[in-house]
């Protein structure tokens, strides 16, 4: 049986999903479009069982399991076998670990991957191809466990309200535990990926679509419940409340962000919340429109939805590097819409044993299995020869790790040359006429860390400080720590900001105020090769070239623009980083002495009058 205008339920989830992953910076919040589905699949299924067991007094799981691995993994199989040739038009960094990827998204564990490999659903920089698939592997699991849940209430059940009434005080209490789960962890970490990708903090909206399930099913409703709708509820009423749920979807899709603590605490229920209500909107408008027929668009849109949501991710990975955003996303979005319908009207049927009408002519599953298996068996092929061929770490996790080992061992033998120096032989040259060393201090994130030793090369009487994923708050605690142990050199050029937050103005405010006089401050503007002016890095870099104006000892390294003048140097990159590039590291540093040189025709900063 299809209810009418469930359809906009989930196209309301791809929607949202579509213009985060497309427009993250504009639609910050759209990745509730995933707990959209969650809860209209937790709604869904119970609902279905609820109806099944009023029907026959029973729950077949095997049958449950059998249907859900149909729908799920046929599309699944086939988006891994058309992406993987995609991949040969970007460099290897983009099939990195591609074994354990595959492995993870067809075992349904992608979550509990990007846990165990520190991954991040936010990551700018060469994302995994299927990380998408984390929350096919928490429905998936959720399938597995309430799937037997429901079996195991159906053997203790003997009537329909018994086991309706039983199924919501489970959905609750299960649905409760997880959003506290949710809601204590995000009071404890400031990098929240462990906890959205957990399929115990996680799981949650699948409950809250349980709980709605249970309480309002599909064809029937509780009598109390379905009496008081029929009685007040015009078919206006309903349109209206579904309607205000889906904006207020929207509204969060619009204000939410990952980083935002509030939105663990508050926000992934908020969204299971507003899904319910939609949903619960949409059965009554059904109920309320017997002779009104969904248009086609919208059922059409509905279907293809979850193969789509499949495509989009790692195509749009893939042609992002080699377009424009919007061209990119136009790419993505067409092969989607294809590759989808494909496997939803055609594929799928066959291996359901239905038949298909094709330019006239029937096709059953055997007229299929000869040019299938060969497909197959190619893809399984050129996975393999990929996985082969795909590097363990990426250039630039190498690159940074490198840096990063080389770091530390510069602190040790400087912090050896300290403590084995002469008591009166300082470790550092001041600068004349004061007590501040004389040099450069480079603090910087992964973009300098990756050109360390390039820099430590080419450039004298200089310390370089650098760390991926640092902000200008951490760079503010490095800068601080220096100075307060006199390892503050002279010049200090501040490499910060590939990392922005919304208060970057703030934080880099307070390197300048809480900076001792006697020092030159240099900014290197942050350049991002996805950036557009939606992006905090590039409004740190148009803020930063204002200072010089209204500070005298402030001067900017304008690296922006030198990366825009070069792309070259940044081919078969993410567009950001190029650690372990020669001709791109020559113009960094270029970049950096350039700046040096003219801080030198500029006064240090001074004490207040």
């Amino acid at each position: 049986m299809r209810i009418k205008w469930f359809s906009l339920i989930r196209i309301t989830g791809l929607i949202c999903v579509l213009l985060y992953h497309f427009f993250q910076m504009r639609y910050t919040g759209g990745f509730i479009g995933v707990d959209i589905f969650f809860t209209f699949s937790g709604y869904l299924i119970t609902a279905l069982a609820l109806d099944e067991f009023s029907r026959s007094n029973k729950f077949a799981l095997r049958d449950f399991y059998y249907r859900r691995v149909m729908r799920i993994l046929p599309p699944l199989i086939l988006m891994i076998c058309l992406v993987l040739p995609f991949t040969l038009l970007v460099g290897k960094d983009y099939i990195t670990d591609l074994f354990h990827q595959i492995a993870a998204a067809l075992g349904f564990v992608t979550n509990l991957f990007e846990i165990d490999t520190g991954g991040t659903y936010e990551s700018r920089f060469i994302p995994h191809l299927f990380v998408h698939t984390w929350s096919l592997a928490i429905e998936v699991q959720f399938y597995l466990i309430w799937g037997f849940v429901l079996y195991l209430l159906t053997k203790v059940t003997a009537t329909v309200e018994q086991f309706r009434k039983r199924v919501f005080l489970s959905s609750t209490v299960l649905a409760i535990g997880s959003a506290l789960v949710m809601y204590l962890r995000a009071q404890q970490l400031t990098e929240f990926s462990p906890i959205y990708f957990s399929s115990i903090a996680h799981i949650f909206p699948f409950f809250v679509g349980s709980m709605l399930g249970a309480l309002a099913g599909i064809q029937d409703l509780m009598p109390a419940f379905s009496a008081n709708l029929a009685k007040h509820w015009t078919k206006t009423r309903a349109l209206l409340f579904m309607s205000a749920n889906l904006i207020c979807l929207f509204i969060l899709a619009y204000c939410l962000r990952f980083d935002q603590r509030e939105t663990y605490m508050f926000g992934f229920l908020l969204a299971s919340l507003f899904a319910a209500g939609a949903i619960l909107g949409a059965n009554i408008l059904h109920r309320k429109t017997p002779d009104t027929k969904e248009p086609f668009i919208f059922g059409y849109l509905a279907d293809i939805s979850y193969s789509v949501y499949l495509f989009h991710w790692p195509l749009f990975v893939i042609f992002s590097k080699l377009y424009s955003n919007w061209v990119a996303a136009l790419i993505t979005t067409i092969l989607s819409v294809l590759f989808a319908s494909v496997s939803y009207y055609f594929i799928e049927p066959l291996l359901r044993g239905k038949s298909v009408e094709v330019l006239d002519k029937k096709l059953e599953f055997k007229h299929i299995m000869a040019p299938l298996g060969g497909f197959l068996t190619l893809a399984i092929g050129f996975g393999v020869f990929l996985c082969l061929q795909a590097p363990k770490i990426s250039s630039l996790e190498q690159s940074l790790l490198l840096g990063g080992i080389q770091q530390d061992v510069g602190k040790l033998d400087m912090a050896y040359a300290k403590a084995t120096a002469p008591k009166n032989e300082p470790s550092v040259v001041p600068a004349q006429n004061t007590d501040i060393p004389a040099g450069t201090t480079i603090i910087g994130d992964s973009v300098t860390l990756g050109s360390r030793s390039y820099l430590l090369e080419h450039m004298q009487d200089v310390d370089i400080d650098a760390e991926g994923n640092r902000t200008m708050n951490l760079a503010y605690d490095v800068l601080m720590n220096l100075q307060n142990t006199g390892q503050l050199r002279k010049n200090v050029v501040m490499c910060i900001g590939t990392n922005s937050l919304d208060d970057y103005q703030e934080q880099t405010q307070k390197v300048i105020d809480d900076l001792k006089p006697g020092h030159h401050l240099i900014f290197i503007t942050p350049h991002d090769g996805h950036a557009d002016s939606s992006y905090n890095s590039y409004k740190l870099g148009v803020w930063e070239r204002t200072l010089p104006k209204k500070y005298d000892f402030i001067t900017i390294g304008d690296w922006d623009e030198v990366a825009r003048a070069h792309p070259e140097v940044f081919e078969g990159t993410d567009g950001t980083h190029f650690g372990g590039r020669e001709n791109a590291s020559q113009l960094y540093l270029e970049c950096i002495q350039d700046a040096l040189k003219r801080a030198e025709k500029t006064p240090v900063k001074k004490l207040r009058s």
